[in-house]
């Protein structure tokens, strides 16, 4: 294979909060790259305040991989009232979170992000489900706004099984889609595994989130998220395919708790993820 300049990069997750620096914590774990997350619908319509985050990502001398932007209203984080509550699926909710997400995409363009990043929800895995056009024609637009904008719309990966992911991206068409591999999703949402999942839509993978969980055990509530290496996500085998891939993207890495803990087990994940990618490199002659 050729070997690409740009080399994968370790990264972290952090929360945009108000009155609050994120990007100073992160210096803690020797990281030069960062995703950044935001939720409150007031913070992200604010682009004064994007100037602020601006500058603090300059100060921090962090680059920005991209932004995630939520959205409001109820969401259930399982896959029993996950579908009517989750992204753009949602009828009731759907218009407002279209316009939402447009906000985003104004508020990631405004601080240097190259995509804006989201659950777009369980899209219907039969394409004759009347609720899939209609979500698609939602993506569509906030693609089309993220488009419009010079930057791209990447989705947040595990609500929906990898082949309606592919699907989706085909079927919408625009040049600016990708996604955004969540290791750990597919098997909280019991809907597959991260290795299996970069055969489907590896081409199309620009970002991941590096997290590790395991399966559900009943119908009704959401797998585990444990620290990296402690769950069923096989990363020996990511970071292989991901080489294979020539993958050149961000290894963002997220853990939903938070305290002293959290920092820890950051740290392990960065120091594992040094290990796997120094063990399977390509060597300089191939």
């Amino acid at each position: 294979m050729s070997l690409n300049k740009k080399k994968m990069e370790i990264g972290v997750l952090a929360m945009l909060r108000k009155d609050h620096n994120p990007f100073e914590p992160l210096l803690q774990y020797g990281v030069k790259a960062a995703q950044v997350q935001c939720w409150d619908m007031e913070l992200i319509r604010d682009l004064k305040y994007a100037k602020t985050v601006k500058k603090q990502i300059s100060d921090a001398g962090i680059r920005l991989a991209g932004f995630w932007g939520g959205y409001s209203g109820r969401i259930v984080w399982n896959s029993y009232g996950g579908p009517n509550t989750c992204g753009l699926v949602p009828r009731d909710l759907r218009a407002k979170r279209v316009d939402e997400l447009k906000y985003g995409a104004d508020f990631a363009k405004a601080i240097g992000a190259p995509a804006l990043i989201t659950h777009c929800g369980f899209i219907p895995e039969n394409p004759m489900d009347p609720l899939y056009p209609e979500t698609l024609n939602a993506i569509f637009e906030v693609a089309q706004h993220c488009h419009d904008s010079g930057i791209d719309f990447w989705f947040e990966s595990g609500q929906e099984t990898p082949l309606t992911l592919l699907r989706t991206i085909e079927d919408i068409g625009l040049p600016n889609l990708g996604v955004n591999l969540d290791t750990a999703n597919l098997i909280l949402y019991g809907r597959g595994n991260p290795v299996d999942a970069l055969w489907v839509f590896g081409k199309y993978v620009r970002n991941l989130h590096v997290k590790d969980g395991v399966f559900p055990t009943n119908g009704h509530e959401l797998g585990k998220e444990v620290a990296v290496g402690e769950g069923r996500a096989d990363f020996e085998q990511i970071i292989k395919m991901l080489y294979d891939l020539e993958f050149t993207g961000e290894l963002t890495i997220e853990r939903e708790i938070s305290g002293p803990q959290q920092a820890k087990d950051i740290l392990k994940a960065k120091a594992y993820l040094e290990k796997l990618l120094k063990k399977y490199a390509p060597s300089k002659k191939a």
